[in-house]
């Protein structure tokens, strides 16, 4: 079984602002603004960016507001904060967010690219499987909001290092998926030795469009069409 990526261990004292203002654009999790917060005391421009964060939440705000010497917001003044800045967001094309987002995150590091990798939302997660270090898209498998969807498409792409299509072979929650499995095994990226295991429980269509499929293994092919002519002996 493959051994967990270790790199939570980023501190956040030294992170960049670029690295924690996406952070906190993308999170969901109360938590990470409380780690931020409790790691960054000493950098003035990380509380002002807690404090004027729209997502922020209510008692961070308040601490980074004390630490900074000014006035705390009210609860209504906080909501209609965050209420503009959803109106905002709403008004921007999916289209240009994602050309934004795609050259800030080049900009950072790698390790930080992976902590991105490991909590980031779907947009960021569809950038991040795009990266050209594995140890950032094998990240991308580990975050723990990825979808099966999203995993269809890693199964299938191949761009993605082999590693990944490994990894995605080895989760048993993943594998039980029919989509997912015919995107791994039909995959020409994916090692005929891990296809291999999952062809037995391809339904008869695909074994035989697999036994066709000139971009597999030859192997692979073989093994459809054993599979096929014992399934017609069995009859």
């Amino acid at each position: 079984m493959q051994e967990p990526i270790r790199y939570l261990a980023v501190d956040y004292a030294v992170a960049s602002l670029e690295a924690l203002r996406l952070l906190m654009d993308e999170t969901d999790q109360p938590r990470t603004f409380q780690e931020i917060f409790a790691a960054c005391q000493g950098r003035v421009e990380v509380l002002r960016l807690l404090y004027e964060h729209p997502f922020c939440p209510a008692e961070v705000k308040e601490q980074a507001a004390q630490a900074l010497k000014l006035p705390v917001k009210s609860a209504t003044e906080l909501e209609a904060v965050k209420q503009r800045e959803l109106a905002r967001r709403a008004e921007v094309k999916a289209e240009a967010r994602a050309l934004s987002l795609q050259q800030r995150i080049q900009r950072l590091g790698v390790a930080e690219r992976i902590r991105l990798a490991l909590r980031g939302g779907k947009e960021v997660r569809t950038v991040l499987l795009k990266d050209p270090n594995k140890q950032v898209i094998l990240a991308v498998l580990e975050n723990p909001k990825i979808t099966e969807s999203e995993v269809e498409a890693v199964a299938r792409s191949r761009h993605v290092p082999e590693e990944a299509l490994r990894t995605v072979a080895k989760n048993r929650e993943w594998m039980r998926s029919y989509s997912i499995l015919l995107a791994l095994v039909t995959n020409p990226k994916t090692p005929a030795g891990v296809s291999m295991g999952f062809i037995s429980r391809l339904k008869q269509k695909d074994l035989q469009l697999l036994e066709k499929n000139k971009n597999v293994a030859e192997a692979l092919r073989a093994a459809a069409k054993k599979l096929l002519s014992a399934k017609k002996a069995g009859r």
